[in-house]
């Protein structure tokens, strides 16, 4: 995914879960300037990615609640390569049937549980940016720094 110059440079990944057919203005302005938004499942709407779309590039897989035909296009589960570092994309991590480790992975990024989390285990981390949908506080969304093979997430709380 991204370029051989982009190899060795910092590299931003906004990640979003749960819209569920919303994209708050607040988690729209918290995505500006990553190079690349993840989303990981439970959209709701194409529109959703429509508008994130309109900031950066997307990659986005399907949640257990993206049903219709405009879903026909998301995987359930995506690889991003970005330079050096691989994630592996899912919406529910207890659905996973690889070892990410084992595979090579440097992090799984998930969604569906609507509660933001950042845990590293067995050298891979694992990153839920909680929901950024119609619902009550928290809200939240997460940026993944990359540089080389380092990674930093960080969960940005919203404003519901």
């Amino acid at each position: 995914m991204a370029t051989k110059n982009q190899l060795y440079c910092n590299y931003t990944v906004g990640v979003i879960s749960d819209t569920h057919g919303l994209l708050r203005r607040e988690a729209a302005k918290a995505l500006e300037g990553t190079d690349l938004i993840i989303h990981a499942g439970d959209i709701g709407k194409p529109e959703v990615l429509e508008a994130l779309r309109a900031i950066a590039a997307v990659s986005a897989v399907r949640g257990n609640m993206d049903v219709g035909v405009w879903t026909g296009g998301l995987p359930e589960t995506e690889v991003v390569e970005i330079g050096e570092v691989l994630l592996y994309v899912l919406h529910d991590a207890s659905n996973m049937d690889l070892d990410p480790g084992a595979a090579g992975f440097s992090a799984v990024i998930s969604g569906h549980t609507h509660r933001a989390s950042i845990d590293w285990r067995g050298g891979v981390l694992y990153l839920n940016p909680g929901t950024a949908g119609p619902f009550s506080s928290p809200v939240s969304v997460a940026v993944l720094h990359l540089s080389g093979k380092s990674l930093q997430a960080k969960v940005i709380e919203l404003e519901p």
